[in-house]
C-alpha cells in the first residue's frame, strides 16, 4: 500500500497532480482543498495517500494532510460512496469543519460536495456522526476551540443530564462555534429551558 509520495509537482490539474518520483511522474487524485494547500509547479512536495485498486485500475489520491487522508477514508467506507464522490466531499471544506458539520448532523453541508444528494449526503452523516472524535489524529495536538471533539462533548454533557440526543442537537444547532464545552453546554440548557 503507498501512503505517501514526496517529488518535484511537475503538473497541476484542476481534480489531479503529477509528482515526479525518481523519474517517474505518478498521477495522484486530489481534493479541492489538497489542490489549494500545494505550491506552485517545480516545487517539491510531499503527499499523504490512499490507493485505491480496482479490476481495471490503480488509482492514487493525495493529500496534503494525514487528517484529511483519514476523513477520505471513513467517507469511502460508507455504502454508496466511491472514492471520486469521498474526495468531492473532502474538497468541502477544511477537515476540521467537516468533522464539526458531521458532529452536529449539517447534512446540507456534505451535500454541496458535487454529485452528493441528500440522501447520500444524510447516510454520511448517520453513518459517521459518532465516529468523529475518531478521525482526529493522535498526533494532531490539543484540540481546538469549536472543533467537532469540543461539540460532541457538549453533546454527551446534555446527553449524561438526561436529554435526549436529538435534543441536544437541536439545542446546541445554533451555538457560537468557537465556544467552549462549558459555553456550549450552558447555551443547550439555556435553549432547553434549564
Amino acid at each position: 500500500m503507498i501512503r505517501s509520495v514526496r517529488g518535484r509537482l511537475a503538473e497541476i490539474e484542476a481534480d489531479s497532480v503529477v509528482v515526479e518520483v525518481g523519474g517517474v511522474g505518478m498521477l495522484l487524485r486530489v481534493s479541492g482543498t489538497t489542490a489549494r494547500a500545494l505550491p506552485g509547479a517545480g516545487e517539491e512536495v510531499a503527499l499523504s495517500a490512499h490507493l485505491v485498486v480496482r479490476e481495471d485500475a490503480l488509482d492514487l489520491y493525495g493529500f496534503s494532510t494525514v487528517d484529511e487522508r483519514r476523513l477520505f477514508e471513513a467517507f469511502i467506507g460508507v455504502n454508496g460512496v466511491g472514492p471520486r464522490m469521498a474526495l468531492a466531499i473532502c474538497g468541502v471544506d477544511s477537515p476540521d469543519e467537516l468533522r464539526v458539520a458531521l458532529a452536529r448532523g449539517d447534512a446540507a453541508k456534505i451535500q454541496r460536495a458535487q454529485g452528493v444528494g441528500k440522501r447520500t449526503a444524510e447516510r454520511v452523516v448517520l453513518e459517521l456522526r459518532e465516529k468523529v472524535a475518531a478521525l482526529v489524529p493522535p498526533d494532531s495536538g490539543p484540540r481546538t476551540i469549536g472543533s467537532a471533539d469540543t461539540f460532541l462533548q457538549a453533546r454527551d454533557g446534555l446527553v449524561g443530564l438526561g436529554f435526549k440526543p436529538e435534543d441536544a442537537d437541536e439545542a446546541l444547532s445554533d451555538a457560537p462555534a468557537d465556544a467552549g464545552v462549558e459555553e456550549l453546554i450552558r447555551h443547550g440548557l439555556g435553549r432547553l429551558g434549564r
